[in-house]
């Protein structure tokens, strides 16, 4: 069974690691005990909302780019307990963001957002 606090404390602490940063700083920085932190690195804890978004800012990440990770680990994931099963399975094609540029979210406006192959015009509600 894949679970997904598993993948994102994998993520989490691969972050941590790039960064050079220890436990205590990143712990420190996102106001929650070391011990936590280390217990949702391990996949022992769930994480909240607000648990994830503060460690993000310690991380000095975008919650977006940590979930995408997660995504992209839970895909291969996923690929590899159903070669396991030996069950056929499609995944979808997902192109990877390049930029993001925005004008304005005060009201309806377009973002553009850049693929590789095209762009991509959203409508900002």
């Amino acid at each position: 069974m894949i679970l997904l606090r598993r993948l994102l404390g994998d993520v989490l602490r691969r972050q941590r690691q790039r960064q050079g940063r220890t436990l205590r700083e990143v712990s420190s920085s996102a106001r929650v005990s070391l011990g936590y932190l280390s217990e949702v690195e391990r996949g022992q804890k769930e994480a909240s909302s607000e648990l994830l978004s503060a460690i993000c800012d310690a991380l000095d990440v975008r919650m977006s780019e940590l979930m995408r990770e997660v995504s992209d680990e839970l895909s291969l994931a996923e690929l590899a307990q159903s070669a396991a099963a030996s069950e056929p399975v499609t995944v979808p094609v997902r192109p990877m963001l390049n930029s993001v540029s925005m004008a304005s979210v005060t009201g309806p406006e377009r973002v553009t957002i850049k693929a590789p192959a095209e762009a991509v015009n959203v409508v900002a509600a």
